[in-house]
């Protein structure tokens, strides 16, 4: 036995170890794509969940890293064809998805395998492993054999429900409790939460205005008179969007380059009080413009420190960061709060699920938040990741891409 077997093996025999031991489903497949990269010698390997029509990157590694969190189109003639049952497909880097494709083409990866993985009848998912044109491989059959064998794995992990997140956008969800909502349910749901936000700022500074008038000097009314004007127009924006959606249309998006660094820093200046208290803000001078719709900026800080205070206790800070790679920006929240398991870091994102002390009762709230910050950033061509904090709390990380690629 070679040591590629060797190293597989051993993987695969730990990872299920823990499984009956009854670990976690997430870091699980984690552990899988680990053991497969290197029993396959690929440049990077990948775990995806399939939806209704599309799907969603929930791990990988090496070269398939930056993917995690990323939606792709299940209805194109490939992922039908890995849809359609187990197996294992062998593609060209040139006919897959122009995003991986630019991403993949220039680290010089030419072939891709995908295994399906199958659980209770239904493709859940896909296992992918990327190779480059000169790769030292094992043989074919071998290469195919290891992949079928990984995708009975990841598939047994879903048919054993241990905590996998399981993502779906059908006609009618899950709710907590086992309730059954329909979609005009939902579309009440989210209108009631993202209006939410904006109403209770300008109920705030309307109150403060009313209440304090005389003991105001004047810049400070004129500032609470700018919030006011300033998110009633995002609630326009917000009710024209929800109308939209009510009657079947689309949303669009125009992206456009801004500058990721200001848009922040006035996002967090119109937080509400208690919250501009708690965040710390440490912002580079200045970043590569992203490419995006500035205007959202201001909700999604907004939900994700509402969601940091929510978690966290009021004596540590809530921090803001901003960074760059080669094709993203980005900006992190990170607290010190309860922290988020490795398993449910994409049940988070899900509609109607709530986090809690870990045992304990669960936080005020309907679990839209999250969702609904995924679903404004992925609609600019950007993706939202949730990751526990060394030293512990939630690090929660928005990626755009760059305005100057």
């Amino acid at each position: 036995m070679d040591s590629r077997s060797r190293t597989l093996i051993a993987g695969l025999t730990a990872m299920l170890e823990k499984v009956n031991s009854g670990g976690p489903g997430l870091p699980a497949i984690g552990e899988l794509i680990t053991a497969v990269q290197a029993g396959l010698g690929a440049q990077g390997l990948a775990a995806s969940e399939y939806t209704v029509a599309d799907g969603r990157v929930i791990a990988a590694q090496g070269l398939l890293a930056p993917f995690v969190g990323i939606r792709f189109d299940g209805m194109t003639d490939h992922a039908k064809a890995v849809r359609s049952g187990p197996g294992v497909h062998e593609y060209d880097v040139d006919d897959i998805q122009a995003l991986a494709r630019q991403h993949l083409a220039g680290f010089g990866v030419r072939r891709l395998l995908v295994a399906s993985a199958e659980a209770d009848g239904r493709v859940v998912g896909n296992l992918v492993a990327v190779f480059g044109a000169g790769q030292p491989y094992l043989d074919p059959e071998d290469e195919a054999l290891i992949m079928r064998l990984a995708g009975s794995v990841a598939a047994h992990l879903y048919t054993d429900r241990v905590g996998l997140p399981v993502l779906g956008d059908g006609e009618v969800a899950a709710a907590p409790g086992g309730r059954e909502v329909s979609e005009r349910g939902l579309f009440v749901a989210m209108a009631s939460h993202e209006l939410r936000t904006p109403v209770t700022v300008i109920k705030g500074y309307a109150d403060t205005l009313t209440d304090h008038w005389d003991a105001l000097d004047t810049r400070s009314r004129m500032e609470a008179i700018r919030v006011i004007g300033q998110r009633s127009g995002e609630l326009a924006r917000l009710i024209d969007r929800l109308l939209t959606s009510s009657v079947g249309g689309v949303f669009e998006v125009h992206p456009a380059a801004f500058d990721l660094t200001e848009a922040l820093r006035g996002a967090a200046a119109d937080l509400p009080a208690h919250l501009r208290r708690r965040l710390s803000v440490a912002l580079p001078p200045t970043l590569s413009a992203a490419l995006g719709n500035r205007s959202d900026i201001v909700t999604v800080l907004t939900e994700l420190v509402t969601n940091a205070d929510k978690y966290s206790g009021s004596a540590e800070p809530i921090t803001l960061t901003a960074g760059q790679d080669g094709r993203t920006v980005y900006f992190r929240v990170s607290d010190r709060g309860i922290g988020v398991r490795p398993e449910e870091v994409e049940m988070a994102f899900e509609r109607y699920w709530q986090g809690g002390d870990h045992g304990s009762a669960r936080r005020p709230g309907v679990g839209l938040g999250l969702y609904l910050v995924r679903k404004t950033i992925e609609r600019q061509n950007g993706w939202v990741s949730l990751r526990p904090r060394d030293g512990g709390g939630t690090v929660a990380e928005v990626r755009l891409p760059r305005g100057d690629r």
